[in-house]
This record gives structure tokens, C-alpha cells and sequence, in this order.
């Protein structure tokens, strides 16, 4: 990671350029280096892109869910004195992005989800039985790219570490559960903030089905197709995501 972590009160962060906000949500076990190409590409082209730590592993258990983590960008906002936004979520952070536009839509100008949770959960607290064997967890953070070499062993140890943590794990089958809870179907057609839905045309974790739903009821979004690309489109083809995003920005005025 290229940029040093600001901290300040309860929060940290990252934090490059000047200009309209561009606040980024990572997932569940997705570190924040993963939106290293975004950073550099936005934080030159007039937006300021903070990529706060999420608490996903620090709250109590009973605060371990997407509400509580929406609330808590809520309150990283307004400490950062934002009175508007545009988010960037990934996965988990898709549908905290999500659940924070319906619960502050007045504060949200823009939202790019990208393999969000939300409509489709499967995969994010299953098969974990066999976690302390490395391969199958090697197996499982590859089956996450379109291309295995993009989970390199620092992503892997990292994963292994996590699902061997039992507090970790608690909490990574909390944040499953609250997501199957917290599904956005009936809320996502009264969700008017336009939103741009870039996904990978080989996603196994959320389908590409899902990014069509997401299309489908959300009132003002677009759909962007990624070839040979898994769950997390910004890793894969970097240029690609950038190109997209800032195209939709250009086009919507944001």
C-alpha cells in the first residue's frame, strides 16, 4: 500500500486528492490496497478518495452487522464534514453503500457497486469447515479472481489468518447473516441516487445474474459488463474499472 494510513478520533483512513469525495467500502476480506489503482487514478482527476478501515472485525457481536456499519460510515461522514458523497463499494461494502443510501439518501450524489452483497449472499459464510487446511483456503481466495495468480500468497495467508481467528470467524458468519437479513429487494425501487453497477462477466461469488437484478430495481442504474473477470473487477482490470467509472462520473456530472 502506497499511502500511509491517517488516524484520527475512532477512525483510519486513507486519503489522496482534492476535490468531491469519493469514499471507498472494501469487503469482507478485502484489504484496502485492493483499491490502490482507484486511488491514484481519482485522487489526479479532481475527486478526493478516503478509503476508511471498516470495524468488520472490531465492533461487539451484536453491532457485527451491515446496519451498524452503515451508521458507522454515516458517522465517519459527518465527522469528515462531507455534505455530500459518492461511494465506491466492493462486495460487503457494496451493500453497506447500499444500505447507507437508503438510510441517508440525501447524502449520496453517486454510488458504484461493483460484485456487491445485497440480493445474494451464498458464499460469504459458507466452507469454512475445512479452514485449517491452507490449500482449500488457497482454493477458495483464487475462486474469487477469473485469473488464480491474482490471489497472491500475502492475499491468501491473509484469508488463512483470518478464518483461523475464531473471533474473525464469529464475526465473518455474523456479517453472513446480517447480509441474508439486511436483503435490499424491496427497498433497492425507491432507491433514486444513481448508481453505476460495473461487474465481472465470471463471477462466481456474486453471479452475473445478480448484477442484472441490481439493474432491474434500481430506478436510476447502469450496467457494466467486465470479460474475464471474477468478483473483484478493480483487481483484475484496473484500467478497465477506471475507464468505466469515470466515464459514467463525466456522464452523470459527477
Amino acid at each position: 500500500m502506497t499511502h500511509s494510513l491517517k488516524k484520527e478520533k475512532n477512525y483510519s483512513y486513507i486519503e489522496a486528492g482534492k476535490g468531491t469525495p469519493i469514499i471507498v467500502l472494501h469487503g469482507l476480506m478485502g484489504g484496502l490496497s485492493n483499491f490502490d489503482s482507484v486511488i491514484e487514478y481519482f485522487s489526479q482527476k479532481g475527486y478526493t478518495v478516503v478509503i476508511p478501515e471498516l470495524p468488520i472485525y472490531s465492533m461487539s457481536l451484536l453491532k457485527t452487522n451491515v446496519k451498524s456499519f452503515a451508521k458507522y460510515l454515516h458517522n465517519f461522514i459527518e465527522f469528515k464534514g462531507y455534505d455530500e458523497v459518492i461511494l465506491l463499494g466492493n462486495s460487503l461494502g457494496g451493500h453497506i453503500g447500499l444500505y447507507h443510501t437508503k438510510l441517508y439518501p440525501e447524502k449520496v450524489k453517486g454510488l458504484i457497486i461493483t460484485g456487491s452483497s445485497g440480493l445474494y449472499e451464498s458464499a460469504m459464510g459458507g466452507g469454512y469447515t475445512k479452514r485449517s487446511d491452507y490449500e482449500v483456503i488457497k482454493k477458495k481466495a483464487q475462486d474469487v479472481f477469473y485469473d488464480p495468480a491474482i490471489a497472491t500468497k500475502e492475499i491468501v495467508d491473509e484469508v488463512y489468518a483470518t478464518v483461523n481467528d475464531r473471533n474473525k470467524l464469529v464475526k465473518t458468519l455474523a456479517i453472513a447473516k446480517s447480509a441474508i437479513r439486511h436483503n435490499m429487494a424491496k427497498d433497492l425501487p425507491k432507491m433514486h441516487v444513481p448508481t453505476c453497477i460495473i461487474w465481472g462477466k465470471n463471477d462466481n461469488v456474486t453471479p452475473p445474474e445478480v448484477a442484472v437484478e441490481f439493474d432491474s430495481l434500481l430506478p436510476d442504474s447502469e450496467l457494466y459488463w467486465v470479460d474475464k473477470c471474477g468478483h473483484a473487477a478493480m483487481m483484475e482490470h484496473p484500467e478497465e474499472f477506471n475507464q468505466i467509472m469515470d466515464t459514467w462520473l463525466q456522464k452523470r456530472g459527477l
